[in-house]
């Protein structure tokens, strides 16, 4: 039996699908697996922000058609990249255990922290959550629109004078990139984004081998925080043109649900959290979402 697996073709992407290959090699050895990199038009178009070349599955859409049309077998996304809700006939299998979903400075050599760094300097995210949240922080740091993949984001800290960047922990770790870590960003300074350090794998509903086959790849925790922050992200339908986060943290059978949203502009920022029992993951995310969109609605009548 033979499996092909679909993926972007940045290294993070192969980095990530080959490591659910490496798992399910172990447990499978009789199959053969083959990783067919798809190009998505997040990949085609890296001369605009994202929130100027579309909306929605910007970094998937390619991949879950060739899914759709038999044309590969699974596909490996980060989860963060995911619309909140998937085309008919396509699941998500279960979910592995998570990396670190924080945000993080790369900064340039002397600068430790975001509190060292000097009165208006210049920090490259291509992200509007993070932009719009480090200026809620620190509102004297000028922000340049960067994009790429890793190893093009960091170099800019060089080539465009940068005093740092910001990038998600989960990919530098599994780059091997600890090294370039400065600073951890804290969860009540950055939300990071639904889902922020944990992997999709995305799968046909009817295709039950396939299913059989990944079944044992499940963290529940993961699983759980990934279904409580995405129940945010479908309850205000969110997309890259607006600054939005959520982050689900596991306390117990508890979990405490911090959901932020904003306007395109980021002239308004929301930030509520909601507390709740671990098998209402998901409906504790609309519920958050529906309290979100209340304050940030009354906000702007005002």
């Amino acid at each position: 039996m033979r499996i092909i697996v679909g993926t972007r073709g940045s290294k993070l992407a192969l980095i990530q699908t080959n490591w659910v290959v490496e798992v399910l090699k172990k447990s499978n050895p009789e199959i053969e697996f083959e990783v067919k990199v798809i190009k998505t038009k997040g990949d085609l178009v890296t001369h605009l922000p994202l929130h100027k070349i579309g909306d929605k599955g910007l970094f998937t859409k390619e991949i879950e058609q060739q899914l759709l049309d038999k044309e590969i077998d699974m596909a490996i996304h980060s989860m963060k990249d995911m619309p909140s809700s998937l085309p008919e006939g396509l699941k998500f299998a279960n979910v592995p255990k998570r990396e670190d979903p924080r945000d993080v400075l790369v900064l340039k050599d002397g600068y430790k922290t975001i509190d060292d760094l000097p009165y208006g300097a210049k920090i490259g995210t291509g992200s509007k959550r993070r932009t719009y949240q480090l200026l809620n922080n620190r509102p004297d740091l000028e922000i340049v629109p960067i994009r790429g993949n890793i190893d093009t984001r960091i170099k800019k800290i060089e080539t465009e004078n940068l005093d740092g960047i910001v990038l998600a922990a989960a990919g530098l770790l599994r780059a091997g990139l600890k090294d370039k870590i400065s600073y951890y960003l804290p969860t009540d300074i950055m939300v990071p984004a639904p889902a922020q350090g944990a992997l999709a794998i995305e799968i046909r509903e009817d295709d039950s081998e396939i299913a059989e086959i990944i079944s044992h790849i499940k963290d529940e925790k993961t699983e759980i925080q990934v279904a409580a922050e995405r129940g945010f992200l479908a309850g205000v339908n969110g997309s890259c043109h607006i600054p939005m986060g959520a982050y689900c943290e596991i306390v117990g059978d508890k979990i405490h649900l911090t959901g932020l949203y904003g306007d395109e502009d980021g002239n308004k920022l929301v930030i509520k959290s909601i507390d709740g029992k671990i098998e209402d993951a998901n409906h504790i995310g609309f519920d958050l979402a529906k309290e979100v969109l209340k304050e940030y609605n009354y906000q702007l009548q005002i």
